[in-house]
């Protein structure tokens, strides 16, 4: 089998994939075609429709044309190779196969497929019955969606998109808080362990909780000296400020114990950097416990910027998931920019500032980023801070340490969705920012936004807050309908978490107004 099957499949829907459209499903469903587990046999199993098939299956055709499915990537990229897999269809599989793909911003989009401008990936290519029918892609280009066609009808059991996972790095940023840089879905691989006999080591940054043992990584017992280990390219360059260390589901075969170094190596191959002694700084240290899972902050030595991480567990055993958070220093995607490095060099000088203001300054600026008194003076009394990142965590720390009415200092000092701040307003001209989409919708829509926010205030008591950076204003509605049922003790949580997130972009913005 070909290279590119040890990617991550980007259409599978354990990562978010879904097979959204298809001329026909007679036989068998077309959601059976991104199913994460290898499709099974079921002896004399049929439907009022026909024999039960774990695959995609349309009717006999007896008229020109050809059947077609299309597929959201849960996971955009770069494709790299698919496996049209023909498990068990042997009397019914296609006689060929062509596969298309396109590009839309925003994935969820179904309007936009209507529009879209599909290339050609794979062109039409024989397929073998009961058997995994593997192509290599060779376009250099990010992909949202792809549409697999069949000549002329028949069943595929599963289809798989090996690619090179791309995400959309400036809204990563606009979340306002650290970025797991160990997540597959923003990029990051585990290139090499050392064992992975009974789980595999991409496991350990997949999408979602561990559902079991078999969800994790784990390697056989070590009979002899060392212990074991897996290293994994960050999604970019960054300082790590947070780690998870998840051990669910292994409970009498966890590791006693782990490290996390870190290691700054652009570009460099994996058996290039395995050696102990070639760079690698320690990050923590730690026993672990079973079933359990286990958060590092304070513990963590900062040891700059780094490209790589190096999971040791002792002597063996099975981790199910690894979470790595901190700030990006890079975008994979085009490398270190001007943008990039001036941002960091403007949050640099900005803070130099911000320790140096006068308690009265400081106080008022950092009201701005944050409308709750007690916070601004927490945080004056908090400089000097000694990096951007300390100041951000200091920042969350500070907030979840406040009381609701605190809280709701905060929430009420922002303006309604699409509701214009006076000039007056020391953060005017960051709320309209943020909330550029509600103000520049439609009379109708800005209707709509107006009542829902009545309506929400009406039943909670204090202002709907939505982190609205980079959001459509029908998101920004449709979010404000699903949340005005909840419960007022739901809403309080859910409107202080996207407050820090508004708060650490704010802090952001207030640098570099400073630098």
């Amino acid at each position: 089998m070909s290279d590119f099957i040890d990617l991550p499949d980007l259409a599978c829907e354990a990562f978010g994939g879904a097979a959204i459209a298809c001329n026909d499903e007679f036989f068998a469903e077309k959601d059976n075609l991104v199913r994460e587990a290898a499709a099974v046999w079921k002896d004399q199993l049929y439907t009022d429709r026909g024999k039960w098939m774990d695959g995609w299956e349309t009717r006999r055709r007896r008229e020109p044309g050809h059947d077609w499915c299309v597929v959201r990537l849960g996971m955009p990229g770069v494709i790299r190779g698919v496996v049209v897999d023909t498990a068990f269809f042997r009397g019914n599989f296609p006689e060929s196969c062509a596969l298309h793909a396109t590009e839309i911003d925003d994935a969820l989009d179904l309007r936009a497929l209507d529009t879209a401008t599909w290339t050609q990936i794979l062109p039409r290519a024989k397929l073998a019955g009961d058997s995994r029918n593997a192509f290599a892609i060779d376009y250099r280009k990010r992909f949202t969606h792809v549409k697999l066609e069949i000549f002329p009808d028949g069943g595929v059991a599963r289809l798989r998109v090996h690619g090179e996972v791309q995400p959309r790095w400036p809204r990563l940023r606009a979340l306002g808080g650290p970025i797991d840089l160990a997540a597959l879905e923003h990029g990051a691989v585990v290139e090499t362990c050392s064992d992975m006999f009974f789980g595999s080591r991409n496991n350990l940054i997949k999408p979602g909780p561990s559902r079991s043992m078999a969800d994790g990584w784990e390697t056989r017992r070590r009979r002899g000296p060392g212990h074991d280990w897996a290293i994994l390219r960050l999604a970019a360059a960054g300082t790590i400020e947070r780690l998870e260390i998840d051990t669910t589901h292994f409970k009498g075969n966890a590791p006693g114990r782990c490290t996390v170094e870190g290691i700054h190596a652009p570009g460099a191959a994996p058996d290039a950097i395995a050696a102990p002694e070639d760079g690698w700084r320690m990050i923590m240290g730690s026993p672990l416990q079973p079933h359990t899972r286990h958060l590092f902050d304070d513990e963590l030595r900062r040891v700059g910027a780094v490209t790589h991480l190096r999971l040791s567990v002792f002597p063996d055993g099975g981790v199910a998931r690894l979470r790595a958070y901190g700030e990006p220093a890079g975008d994979p995607a085009s490398g270190p920019d001007a943008a990039v490095v001036a941002s960091f060099a403007a949050g640099t000088t900005g803070l130099a500032r911000l320790n140096a203001l006068s308690a009265d300054a400081a106080r008022a600026a950092l009201r701005r980023c944050c409308g709750s008194a007690a916070w601004a003076e927490a945080m004056t009394g908090a400089r000097p801070f000694e990096d951007q990142p300390a100041l951000l965590r200091i920042a969350e720390r500070t907030w979840w340490s406040l009381d609701e009415a605190a809280h709701r200092e905060a929430f009420a000092a922002h303006p309604r969705l699409g509701e214009a701040r006076t000039p007056a307003a020391g953060d005017a001209a960051w709320s309209a920012g943020e909330q550029r989409a509600a103000a520049s919708a439609g009379a109708p829509l800005a209707a709509q936004l107006a009542e829902a926010n009545r309506a929400y205030a009406d039943r909670h008591g204090f202002l709907f807050i939505l982190c609205a950076t980079g959001l459509a204003a029908e998101t920004m509605l449709a979010e404000l309908r699903a949340r005005t049922p909840r419960t007022s003790g739901e809403e309080l949580r859910t409107a202080a978490e996207e407050q820090i997130k508004i708060t650490r972009l704010r802090l952001r913005k207030l640098l570099g107004e400073l630098a």
